[in-house]
């Protein structure tokens, strides 16, 4: 059985022999650093994709420097080159294990665009420089370290390891890929912060318990032949559930795993209802007798999901699996997870229980220099220079949005720290941070005003398996007073020699307005000019498979927003950010998002297409073009997935609607959806002007036209008026109307557009 509490506190193990010889001023990158610790070998050796930069918002540094707090010596491989195993043997054989995480970005994301193309830039490397980290770098690092020492266990880590624990699609090859743990060959997975779950295995095996053996650890994955002894395995088919805050339903019943993984055909489980309970058959001979089996059998019950060969030729089952991984994410009620391979299976341990404040604050507290690794010199790492004032005051998200992997890697539970650490951490930025101005550029997290919050009833916290606490509505059992976050922001305002404290992290905007003293403190003394939020659409199809809020919360944020900054007697501007060619969205849901974006006088300079990341809920609605959210059936709902290359670029081209390089596509567009006569003109309401001259001419001459039909010997659309050329406006001024187009007025447009035709 896995405990449900922390058996021990992250401070409180016994210090490792090795703790005597103190902190490190660094943690080492070389053996000539070694040398000058008095260190003849690490203990433990971390890999990772980033530059070292010894900055509680590192990962690697955060692992490192809690390692060390527990005694271990611990160095850093960062970024090595990959093509032999000669850069993973610089530090020596560690006498414990290698950590091996690809950095604070998933290596793919980090290295390619939403549209594949390779990016030439890396913020987590010096001097911005690409191409320092392999693709997949924890296949490729895990691979080279067992290449370096055999039979040195390797345990991989991080976001990218984190997001990959399962099958799971992937967007650059565009197909199902196996749990990375087969792909990289490593003897361990831990996910999420993964602090508590390290620090145990570490302790465990320097005590020489062998890594084979250390299965029970809450937040971690192996790889496993059959399933654990005294655990009874239920199919996920029979409790896709979602939405109850009660248990589910006891006792399991035992299966065996024929039922997921054997025995039907791939088009008889897709033509059967998934929802459906399926025959219940005894997983084993031997049961175990506890008191635990007897009376609360749920506590050693396992989740079949189906095969991996399943769902990767299977999207309805994909789907499902989904589901029930995105259910199992509630640290108090989860239970374990076990997918086949072909003949073997990854067991996927419940969440790490989140950390309590004291121990937050020890993690924070660590004796980070907050500056890069001397080796780089004068080079510039972005990533460091962007964050190197900013403090993160919590962990966790329970927004749930679909598109963000955060949930997946952290957990919906707030970790928050105490006002003291927090403050304490100001005054190490003003002693230890070369150049600082009194400006600290964030206070906050995945999310700035999710400071303390909580679930306002524990026995609907401990078994809730909703995947977000604030949408459709915002739940009932949430605490939204943000008066601890209010007198941390007064309070971090006093520190001596702080000019100004700015909140840069997303504001939970639906949140806010359920504190107006929260937005007033904000709006009045954090807001350097302009606050960035997130609505990411305009219309209620594409919010709902976002689960983001309506538009109605962010009016009512932005009146609340504009009122205080008058009071206050500041010009101060909202700039909202969109996501364009999100699963759910149609060509008619960007015209409208357009024309609001036009009616309000927004011009976005910078455009994010939807990027599918491993495991997220948006990813699975992309992959599979069925709403997923609700429950999986053989007749499940489909949805539109703008996919390609062609319309992700017209979405993200109809969102940057002022730009000319991007009205032929988008008049063309229009022209399809019937829409021509009303949108393109130079009228206030029309969306782009029609072509100039010159790009009729070029248009006509482009697709081999012939013939004279006006002086310049271009054809000239019934209707079309001339306009200016690019870059001028419009003979008609002042700000359009709002004219939204839903899907049956499209589609009658279109139908009177073709008759016409």
């Amino acid at each position: 059985m896995i405990s449900t509490q922390a058996q021990t506190a992250l401070f409180d193990y016994p210090k490792y022999w090795a703790e005597c010889y103190g902190s490190a001023p660094f943690l080492p990158m070389s053996r000539k650093e070694m040398d000058i610790l008095g260190w003849d070998s690490c203990d433990i050796i971390l890999v990772t994709g980033d530059a070292y930069v010894d900055h509680p918002s590192f990962g690697m540094a955060v692992i490192g420097r809690m390692l060390e707090a527990q005694g271990f010596r611990v160095g850093i491989i960062a970024q090595p080159d990959w093509h032999s195993k000669d850069a993973f043997m610089t530090l020596g054989q560690p006498n414990l294990f290698f950590g091996v995480t690809a950095g604070n970005m998933d290596s793919m994301i980090n290295r390619y665009t939403a549209e594949r193309r390779i990016r030439h830039d890396d913020a987590y490397t010096p001097n911005n420089e690409g191409g320092k980290r392999p693709d997949r770098a924890v296949t490729v690092y895990t691979q080279r370290c067992k290449e370096a020492y055999k039979g040195v266990p390797v345990i991989i880590g991080g976001i990218e390891a984190s997001l990959r624990r399962i099958a799971h699609y992937d967007y650059w090859s565009d197909k199902v890929r196996r749990s990375v743990l087969f792909d990289a060959k490593a003897d361990l997975l831990v996910y999420g912060n993964a602090e508590r779950p390290l620090i145990e295995i570490a302790h465990r095996i320097a005590k020489g318990e062998e890594i084979t053996n250390i299965t029970d650890v809450r937040g971690s994955a192996f790889i496993t032949k059959q399933p654990l002894a005294n655990w009874q395995g239920i199919d996920s088919r029979s409790i896709d559930k979602p939405g109850k805050i009660d248990p589910i339903a006891n006792p399991y019943q035992e299966i065996t795993a024929t039922s997921c993984q054997q025995s039907s055909s791939e088009d008889e489980v897709a033509a059967q209802d998934i929802t459906k309970t399926p025959q219940v058959i005894q997983l084993s001979q031997h049961r175990n007798k506890s008191w635990a089996q007897k009376n609360k059998p749920w506590l050693t019950t396992y989740i079949n999901l189906p095969t991996y060969e399943q769902v990767k030729d299977n999207k309805i089952l994909y789907a499902h699996a989904s589901r029930i991984f995105h259910q199992e994410v509630n640290p108090t009620s989860a239970k374990p997870l076990m997918q086949r391979h072909g003949d073997r299976s990854i067991w996927l341990n419940p969440p790490a229980i989140p950390l309590s404040e004291q121990e937050m604050d020890g993690v924070f507290g660590l004796p980070y220099q907050r500056v890069p690794h001397p080796s780089y010199g004068k080079a510039k790492i972005p990533a460091y220079d962007m964050i190197k004032t900013s403090i993160n005051i919590m962990r966790g998200c329970f927004g749930g949005c679909t598109f963000c992997s955060i949930t997946e890697h952290e957990g919906r539970i707030i970790q928050s720290r105490s006002e003291d650490s927090i403050i304490q951490e100001i005054e190490d930025i003003k002693q230890k941070v070369p150049g600082f101005t009194g400006v600290i550029s964030d206070l906050g997290g995945p999310t700035a005003n999710m400071y303390q919050l909580r679930c306002k009833s524990e026995k609907a916290e401990a078994t809730c398996r909703k995947p977000s606490c604030v949408w459709p509505t915002i739940c009932g059992h949430l605490d939204t007073d943000h008066t601890p976050t209010i007198n941390l922001y007064r309070r971090a305002r006093k520190v001596k020699g702080i000019k100004k404290v700015l909140i840069a992290s997303g504001v939970r905007y639906d949140l806010a307005i359920e504190d107006p003293d929260y937005v007033k403190e904000l709006v009045t003394h954090h807001v350097g000019g302009y606050l960035k939020i997130a609505p990411e659409h305009t219309e209620q199809g594409p919010l709902n498979k976002m689960m983001k809020p309506g538009m109605g919360s962010y009016d009512k944020f932005k009146q609340m927003f504009d009122h205080y900054s008058k009071q206050a007697g500041k010009k101060q501007y909202l700039i909202p950010y969109f996501i364009s060619a999100h699963p759910g969205t149609s060509d008619i849901d960007m015209v409208n998002l357009a024309l609001w974006l036009k009616k309000h006088d927004f011009k976005l300079d910078q455009v994010q297409n939807f990027y599918p990341s491993p495991l997220a809920n948006a990813t699975t609605l992309y992959h599979t073009e069925i709403n997923s959210l609700k429950n999986i059936k053989k007749d499940s709902e489909s949805i539109t997935v703008p996919k390609g290359t062609i319309q992700r670029r017209l979405h993200k081209a109809i969102l940057r609607y002022h730009d000319p390089a991007n009205w032929p596509m988008i008049r063309e567009a229009l022209t399809k959806l019937g829409l021509a006569r009303k949108l393109i003109g130079t009228k206030p309401e029309c969306l782009v002007p029609p072509a100039s001259r010159t790009e009729q001419a070029h248009q006509h001459y482009k697709k081999g036209g012939k013939g004279k039909n006006n002086a310049q010997g271009f054809k000239t659309s019934p209707g079309q008026q001339r306009t200016h050329g690019y870059g001028k406006k419009p003979r008609s001024e002042g700000k359009p109307g709002l004219t939204r187009f839903s899907e049956n007025q499209f589609t009658k447009s279109k139908q009177r557009n073709n008759k016409k035709d």
